[in-house]
């Protein structure tokens, strides 16, 4: 069963309820559950995905844990950002708490067999829809569009427009990701990498000239480290962000659209924005969703 056709049941279930008590006098009726509290768990049609982990009281949620504003390891070892609390979202709608949640380290070049293996059962991890990886994984969203950009040292010294001026020269990326697939198409020198914090170093140096990725990934990597580096802030891609799962989970996929959605209206998913990337970054406007 959907998420919202769960809460439409709820809510009409607690709207009876107290009609009967008011019918019946003796005192003040108890007021009705509110649905959206996540007082009444929801249902969910047996055999589904979303039965299976509400039944389990769990979820393993990939995301990264080196992408500040996004997904990054806290003191605890608890990864916090954006995405995660996108995914806490889309957990208490399966009325797993947040403490319940399995956070799986996931990179670029693992995501996809990360959800083929069933290593993690949903991946929320900076993570661009395309056709190419819709062959083989399902994805929920997006929940955010992003733009790839280039990151260079403070004060731009080389004088970088943009990617064209960045032809023949060394330049910084993940190795697995769309921004590597990108960035060729200029003739750049590419280095490549497991992590973008592994190519801040070489742009300190000045083996790279630039580091290409999203352009919020870039901004947390310039917050993180004040008065080094700068994003020109001139993205020249669109890079929709979705939730990655097992291809061809028609039902979960739909589920977490709708999760998704209520989020964009009830509130909850500008509060994940503003608590995390947007200490940086300006509240953007929910994007559509893709319900392919």
């Amino acid at each position: 069963m959907r998420f919202r056709k769960a809460l439409a049941a709820s809510a009409m279930a607690a709207a009876a309820l107290l009609a009967l008590g008011a019918c019946a006098g003796g005192g003040d009726a108890a007021p009705a559950p509110d649905a959206s509290s996540g007082s009444e768990a929801p249902t969910f049609a047996a055999g589904t995905t979303m039965a299976k982990l509400a039944d389990a009281g769990k979820i393993k949620v990939g995301t990264k844990f080196d992408q500040p504003l996004f997904g990054l390891k806290g003191p605890d070892g608890t990864p916090v950002g954006f995405d995660v609390e996108v995914a806490k979202i889309v957990a208490k709608a399966l009325n797993i708490d947040a403490g319940n949640i399995e956070w799986v380290e996931t990179v670029s070049a693992n995501r996809e067999p990360f959800i083929e293996n069933g290593t993690v059962d949903i991946v929320v991890a900076t993570y661009t829809i395309n056709d190419k990886r819709k062959e083989v994984i399902s994805f929920a969203g997006p929940y955010y569009i992003a733009g790839q950009d280039l990151l260079v040292l403070e004060g731009n010294p080389k004088g970088i427009t943009g990617p064209e001026d960045l032809k023949g020269k060394p330049v910084c990326s993940v190795s697995g990701s769309t921004s590597e697939k990108n960035i060729m198409e200029y003739g750049v020198d590419l280095i490549t990498t497991d992590t973008y914090s592994n190519c801040l170093e070489p742009l300190r140096s000045g083996k790279v000239i630039a580091v290409t990725t999203d352009n919020v990934i870039l901004a947390g990597l310039a917050d993180q480290n004040p008065g080094e580096f700068m994003v020109l802030d001139k993205p020249f891609t669109k890079e929709p962000y979705g939730i990655g799962l097992a291809h061809d989970d028609a039902d979960f996929r739909g589920f977490i659209n709708d999760v998704l959605e209520e989020s964009f209206k009830d509130g909850a998913w500008a509060a994940a924005w503003e608590s995390t990337a947007g200490k940086v970054l300006s509240t953007p406007q929910p994007p559509a969703l893709d319900r392919y």
